[in-house]
């Protein structure tokens, strides 16, 4: 069989919403999830055994192979499908590690998938499903790589027609652990978080840009507050998105420590990042479409 390839693209958290954490210690989120044009690429060779090469400006960052979430979720998969045939995967590392933009995570849905072509499954078995699940919360939004809303611990999604949006999306090179923001969150076993509140009510498919932003400018990300007094850097990142002609609004995404900012049209997107990549050589920045 000859290679197959596909995309990981990186997943933005538009809004965020904490409404507390169960007993069992996962937090019950809340999400409106949009995916952007920046991804990393996976390349399967079918063939016996498992194997994993990384590649791309991102190599370095990518850690020990056999705790790779790619290697994780194809092990997984062959625990559960007998016979699975897998191969040598070669990931080209791009989108920056521990970001906020579920970059490990569309590696690992990239992988479920090329390993369901390579073995003539459907992406939507339940049995790729359950391991996307069980592999990593971030996982099941990326294997269907859609805007969405996405509820409990990642297992709920509700797919939407969110028109494109120009955005810019910046790093600043600086790894943030998700567990660390939760940490800060500070909710205990059991705590809900923000009670009484209702959940949004987002356009219909024939809204409008503006209508879109609107209510995405309305919501919130509940991470935000813990995440910049984990790492005071991502409102360094924020004051240069919103101080730039043209935005809309910015805010994190996921844990951080990656921005994004949403702008009136792709110019002023194009415009900001030009001058942000000025100002801040050594950051991470991507100018495109969040959709």
């Amino acid at each position: 069989m000859s290679l197959l390839t596909d995309i990981a693209r990186a997943k933005v958290n538009l809004t965020l919403r904490v409404h507390g954490r169960r007993a069992d210690g996962y937090h019950e989120l809340e999400s409106l999830v949009a995916f952007a044009d920046c991804a990393d690429t996976l390349a399967l060779e079918p063939a016996s055994g498992l194997k994993l090469t990384a590649t791309g400006p991102g190599a370095p960052e990518c850690g020990d192979g056999d705790d790779n979430l790619v290697i994780r979720a194809a092990r997984a998969l062959g625990e559960r499908i007998a016979g699975l045939k897998a191969g040598h995967f070669t990931l080209e590392k791009h989108l920056p590690v521990a970001a906020g933009i579920g970059g490990g995570s569309a590696d690992a849905a990239a992988a479920l998938r090329l390993l369901a072509r390579a073995n003539g499954i459907d992406p939507r078995d339940p049995r790729v499903v359950e391991v996307a699940r069980a592999t990593g919360a971030d996982i099941p939004v990326c294997l269907q790589s859609r805007a969405c809303t996405m509820s409990g611990v990642g297992e709920n999604l509700s797919f939407l027609n969110l028109p494109a949006l120009p955005c810019v999306m910046v790093n600043p090179r600086i790894a943030v652990a998700t567990k660390d923001v939760f940490a800060a969150l500070g909710l205990a076993k059991g705590e809900a978080f923000g009670s009484g509140r209702q959940s949004p009510s987002w356009p219909s498919g024939t809204a409008t840009v503006e209508q879109w932003c609107e209510a995405i400018a309305a919501g919130t990300n509940d991470l935000e507050p813990p995440a910049l007094k984990v790492e005071p850097a991502i409102g360094v990142v924020l004051a240069a998105l919103r101080a730039s002609a043209g935005i809309r609004f910015a805010r994190i995404s996921g844990s951080g420590a990656t921005c994004f900012g949403i702008f009136r049209n792709a110019g002023d997107a194009e415009q900001a990042a030009k001058a942000i990549s000025r100002q801040h050589s050594g950051w991470w920045v991507h100018v495109g479409t969040l959709s």
